[in-house]
């Protein structure tokens, strides 16, 4: 999970240039199959109910199934499109939703450049709703994500396209959208957001807002410094890793750590938002 700076003006990341992936395996993820969800602003997108032993259940509360889940869904997690706000300004986006062991909690998802219907993006989202969230994952780029058949020469002139005040909009747009659907509901407004290489940039973007815009890139000896003087917060490094391994690993050996950088984001996200001091 890269996490990246806030320039004001983006430009491709190197990695991007060079960067070109081997055939994975057949993802082990079941495959989801979406319902799409109409609702009116007047009633809750997401509710729940308490079972006998205190779990919360989940459900899509005003669906209109235009197509029905299959037998091969996940029994798990739910997954629903949902669209958030109205014309021009209306977010296409994908709530994946953990049934049976629901915690209640919603995570902010934001995709890499190839967009929030990437494969990749889905079965991380996915990973992470069969440990109890509420995953969120926004079309950052309005159905046109970069795509690999693309010219790489053309990268820089797509990246530029993607308007700064536009995205931290659209993000923070999606984050009110699930604080108020829990608060309609009367659970918790505690969101995590997570960011991956473009996403990564915009989660510092987001959590910088107000702050000074002429902030060096951090080096890693100054993140590791912050970690030593923050106990709140935590950097973990992953030497000789490929770019975005930890939703993309492209050997054994990143396999492994990326199993393990999983696990880091699990017990972080488990500590930060569930755990009651």
């Amino acid at each position: 999970m890269g996490l990246g700076s806030a320039p004001h003006v983006f430009s491709a990341p190197p990695i991007y240039k060079q960067h070109y992936q081997r055939p994975r395996p057949v993802s082990c993820v079941p495959q989801l199959h979406f319902r799409r969800c109409k609702f009116d602003p007047g009633r809750p997108l997401i509710s729940f109910r308490m079972d006998k032993t205190n779990q919360f259940k989940v459900f899509c509360s005003q669906v209109e199934e235009e197509e029905s889940l299959s037998d091969e869904a996940c029994e798990l997690v739910n997954g629903t499109e949902v669209t958030i706000g109205e014309g021009d300004d209306s977010i296409s986006a994908l709530l994946f939703q953990a049934v049976k062991n629901n915690n209640s909690t919603g995570i902010l998802l934001l995709s890499d450049i190839f967009g929030f219907e990437d494969s990749s993006t889905r079965d991380f989202a996915y990973r992470i709703a069969c440990n109890g969230y509420n995953v969120l994952v926004p079309d950052l780029f309005h159905g046109d994500p970069w795509t690999k058949d693309r010219p790489m020469s053309y990268l820089e002139q797509w990246i530029a396209k993607q308007n700064p005040q536009r995205l931290a909009k659209d993000i923070f747009v999606s984050a009110k959208w699930m604080i108020d659907e829990f608060a309609a509901v009367g659970i918790s407004k505690k969101l995590g957001l997570i960011g991956f290489c473009f996403g990564g940039g915009r989660v510092v973007d987001i959590l910088s807002q107000d702050q000074g815009d002429k902030d060096p890139l951090c080096p890693i000896n100054v993140l590791e410094d912050i970690g030593k003087r923050n106990k709140e917060s935590k950097m973990v490094v992953f030497k000789e890793r490929g770019h975005g391994f930890a939703h993309r690993p492209q050997t054994p050996e990143e396999d492994g750590d990326a199993e393990e950088a999983f696990n880091i984001m699990r017990n972080w996200l488990h500590n930060g938002l569930l755990v009651q001091i």
